[in-house]
């Protein structure tokens, strides 16, 4: 793995204490290292006219517009208006899961890569706000780029207290619905739901003409299935507590593990929906990087 500064290291960040220090870090290495921000340039469609200024771009003026009104307009497209984003962080039980080995539960690591793209959008001067949820939408901040969001949005998140079942499907369909404005929907899950729901979930938001990031997070324990000898495995989310070999359990279970994530995977890429598989144990750098690479794609 490409070796990124502490300030981006889930081991180092799980020493701070506080999510606004832990976000902080995260950011001012982010801008330090002379990054660009992984959320402009999200779309390239057209948006709306605006009229011409001395000093425009005169290849973006529309000429049809010109000889309807005798006006000077210029087209304006999505990636130079305002962004709006909409980010959406599971809260449930699952999302407590953390592995022996791991630096930050899920929840945490979910949570510090909400604050850290809010921190940045903010930076930007672009607009932001939250949701959260587990069986239901627990928290709804609208979007704003005013400057008491950032600490609003902070304290939702730390106050956040995972305790029930996920129904990520059912839920970004619920907020599908809520989201008015047009904008990028910033789902960061561990997504332990049925996946054709949480599809159809996505789908909806898609079909409200919303942009659409997935950060699929999950413990590397999940991903690898590391466990050896005899385990006790306590349930989450109304499972039982289950006791087994493991040997005779791993093929089986990255079999299933892997052709759930594959159907998330290959669904939103069908869907033209960005998917980032978020290890918890992977530098934040790293993670931003791949993201903005994948923006990069979908607008060239």
């Amino acid at each position: 793995m490409e070796s990124s500064p502490t300030s981006f290291d889930p081991r180092q960040l799980a020493k701070l204490r506080g999510l606004r220090l832990r976000a902080r870090h995260v950011v001012e290495g982010y801008i330090a290292g002379q990054h660009r921000s992984p959320l402009h340039g999200y779309s390239i469609e057209f948006a709306e006219h605006r009229e011409y200024s001395p000093g425009d771009d005169l290849r973006h003026l529309d000429w049809k517009v010109f000889g309807r009104t005798d006006k000077f307009y210029l087209k304006q497209y999505e990636d130079e208006t305002n962004l709006l984003c909409h980010l959406i962080v599971d809260v449930s039980e699952s999302m407590t899961y953390q592995s022996t080995n791991a630096a930050m539960s899920k929840a945490e690591y979910a949570q510090l890569l909400a604050a850290s793209i809010a921190w940045l959008v903010l930076q930007q001067q672009d607009s932001v706000g939250l949701a959260t949820f587990d069986s239901q939408v627990r928290a709804l901040i609208r979007p704003s780029g005013a400057a008491p969001q950032l600490q609003q949005i902070l304290q939702v998140l730390e106050q956040a207290k995972p305790g029930a079942k996920t129904s990520a499907g059912q839920i970004l369909h619920e907020l599908a619905e809520r989201l008015n404005k047009r904008g990028v929907v910033i789902v960061i899950s561990d997504l332990l739901d049925d996946p054709a729901n949480v599809l159809a979930g996505l789908r909806h938001c898609r079909h409200r003409r919303h942009d659409v990031v997935v950060f699929h997070v999950l413990d590397p324990a999940e991903l690898d299935f590391p466990f050896r000898g005899p385990t006790k495995f306590n349930g989450l989310e109304a499972m039982p507590e289950v006791f087994a070999e493991p040997e005779m359990l791993r093929q089986a279970y990255l079999r299933e593990f892997n052709a759930y994530r594959e159907q998330l995977e290959e669904g939103c890429q069908n869907q033209q929906i960005d998917y980032v598989l978020a290890s918890t144990e992977t530098p934040f750098d790293q993670l931003l990087a791949r993201f903005l690479v994948a923006r990069r794609t979908k607008v060239h």
